[in-house]
């Protein structure tokens, strides 16, 4: 089920600005005996046997970053992914990009995504909603317990901390994907909420095997990842309204894990250089 974003987060602190205003300025220098316009007293020189005491120095700004972290621009910074050259093949796995993968429970969703993104050529992240909101340990809301009003305020913020998360990988250079149980009847909550935290150049896909194949993984789960074949069946028919949605669609039926990456990379090849209008 999919549910409204929260409120965005707020801009990051200028650097040197802080409650009291920028950094102090430096005080002026001293004016010297003889120098014209010289009001003051002349300074005599210390008694040899009186204590040396220097003067204060300036206080200075704190030393620069050097980690490497680039300070996130307002809004997300994903632009929709340039079309090669006509003469050239869109190469995915060259190119930084921000993957949504989207399928039921069973799909098979996350292996495919740790292993897509282990064996590209550019650095990549995998970002999983619900790894993300089982940080939750001492009052997780398990939404098979019966979907309330902390299990929606959890996913919200987990759907917000990945967006964040995501923003900030595709700010510093690396690609990332993400995957959910977005459905398609709530496409505005579902897609325009991963597009407002991402940007507008996410490419969704979808995954969506045969029933069985997600009953059979699904029945492999344990924990609070297995569900009951009658949830499992619902959630599969609902996500069955992507077909003619213009989204991509992988049935992965009959693939392994590297097969399916394999599938991917040539769908996202294809969304490159004709970016889906959703």
């Amino acid at each position: 089920m999919q549910h409204a974003v929260g409120s965005p987060l707020p801009p990051p602190q200028r650097p040197g600005h802080g409650p009291a205003g920028p950094w102090p300025m430096a005080p002026q220098a001293q004016q010297h005996p003889g120098a014209p316009g010289f009001t003051g007293a002349p300074q005599l020189p210390p008694h040899p046997q009186a204590p040396q005491v220097q003067p204060p120095h300036p206080q200075a700004p704190p030393p620069r970053d050097t980690t490497g972290h680039v300070q996130l621009p307002p809004g997300g910074p994903v632009a929709v992914p340039s079309p090669p050259p006509a003469q050239a093949p869109a190469d995915p796995g060259a190119t930084i990009l921000a993957v949504l993968l989207i399928g039921p429970a069973g799909a098979g969703k996350t292996s495919v995504a740790k292993h897509w993104a282990e064996r590209r050529r550019v650095p990549t992240a995998h970002i999983s909603l619900d790894d993300v909101r089982e940080w939750v340990r001492s009052g997780f809301a398990d939404p098979q317990t019966g979907w309330n009003d902390n299990s929606e305020a959890q996913y919200r913020l987990a759907r917000r901390t990945c967006g964040f998360a995501a923003r900030n990988f595709l700010a510093n250079g690396i690609s990332c994907i993400l995957d959910d149980a977005v459905f398609p009847d709530r496409p505005v909550v579902g897609l325009g909420g991963w597009k407002r935290h991402v940007g507008p150049g996410l490419l969704p896909v979808v995954l969506l095997p045969g029933l069985e194949i997600v009953l059979e993984r699904n029945a492999q789960r344990s924990g609070n990842r297995r569900l009951s074949d009658e949830e499992v069946a619902r959630i599969h028919g609902r996500m069955a309204g992507w077909y003619g949605s213009g989204l991509p669609i992988i049935d992965n039926s009959q693939l392994d894990v590297a097969g399916t990456a394999q599938v991917l990379d040539e769908v996202l090849a294809r969304a490159i250089a004709s970016p889906p209008q959703w």
